[in-house]
């Protein structure tokens, strides 16, 4: 086990060189959102946008889009209006990442989606909220999937996913669960567990319980993403974007209590945590 710090975590973060341009810090492509989750792409999206990604493309349902558009100024928005149009635009976009689930709702179809993006998208997926319980019942399908997955269940998901999770037995059940699916797995919680397929698990050492709001996962799910979609291999992503996520947690409560707080001022505040870079 590794815990993870302030120093461990932020000695991960690449500095940015004078030559660059935008498509130098990842192009991060977000399959999210549904008629009555309209928060969860604006959290993921503008969470890559804070951290630095260089492009952020939002695969949104049309019936949202108006929203969306007003909310969020540097996503590009990509917009559709069936699942098999949905599927199209994932698997013709360019992008280093796709962050694939939340919000995104629990139809047959939308289920049938992220299956075929597993098995046929080559670049790193982080597998998130409802593209999580897409594969609930067929975990199986993660051993299909031709590029390296990052999984963020909460104990709720992850209990879906593997039935035989032991919530006394923590660590051992996620290290099961990544040998055996050969994923990344980040368990949330209080300290959030990172399980690797090689058998290391890192246990984070920032956050609090005024994170425990609706929204903050969206949030940690595009920190993840956008640091992959900037060169950091998955599993040094996810350790690394927990404790950022975390510490950015914990600025918010000193500064507006666990109960004021709240996903929103997460954003903000990660770009507090970056700066201290």
């Amino acid at each position: 086990m590794v815990l993870v710090d302030e120093a461990l975590a932020l000695q991960n973060i690449p500095k940015r060189a004078a030559e660059t341009h935008k498509g130098d810090y990842g192009r991060v492509l977000i399959l999210s959102g549904s008629k009555n989750y309209v928060g969860a792409p604006f959290f993921a999206a503008q969470a890559a946008v804070n951290v630095g990604s260089g492009l952020v493309y939002l695969v949104i349902p049309d019936c949202i889009y108006p929203i969306l558009a007003q909310k969020l100024n540097e996503p590009i928005f990509l917009p559709f209006d069936s699942t098999e149009s949905a599927l199209k635009t994932m698997l013709h976009q360019k992008a280093d990442v796709c962050l694939i689930g939340p919000g995104l709702g629990n139809d047959r179809a939308v289920k049938a989606v992220v299956r075929e993006c597993l098995t046929r998208l080559s670049c790193p997926i982080v597998l998130d909220a409802d593209g999580l319980n897409a594969i609930a019942k067929h975990p199986e399908c993660l051993k299909e999937a031709n590029a390296p997955l990052v999984l963020t269940p909460h104990p709720g998901e992850f209990a879906r996913l593997f039935p035989a999770f032991d919530p006394s037995r923590r660590a051992e059940s996620a290290l099961a669960f990544a040998k055996e699916y050969q994923v990344t797995l980040v368990l949330k919680g209080h300290k959030t567990l990172v399980a690797t397929e090689n058998g290391t698990l890192y246990e984070n050492t920032s956050g609090n319980p005024g994170m425990a709001k609706g929204g903050s996962g969206d949030v940690l799910s595009g920190v993840i993403a956008s640091l992959i979609g900037q060169g950091i291999a998955p599993e040094i992503a996810a350790y690394t974007g927990v404790w950022l996520h975390g510490h950015a947690g914990d600025l918010c409560k000193e500064m507006f209590g666990e109960y004021g707080m709240n996903p929103t001022d997460l954003l903000q505040m990660l770009k507090t945590v970056l700066r201290g870079c």
